[in-house]
């Protein structure tokens, strides 16, 4: 199967161009995955003839 990571943390970022009285925020959070078990993902090929 696949396996899908949820990273900890998460980052935060003040706009400081923002025009006043407003402020904006940039937030990011990080995933990642990867195949756990290749044995369980298969490519079958077919031809035409």
């Amino acid at each position: 199967g696949y396996l899908i990571v949820d990273r900890a943390g998460l980052s935060v970022l003040r706009d400081p161009y923002s025009a006043k009285p407003y402020v904006l925020f940039y937030t990011t959070k990080r995933v990642g995955g990867g195949v756990q078990n290749f044995d369980a993902i298969k490519v079958m090929k077919f031809s035409a003839s």
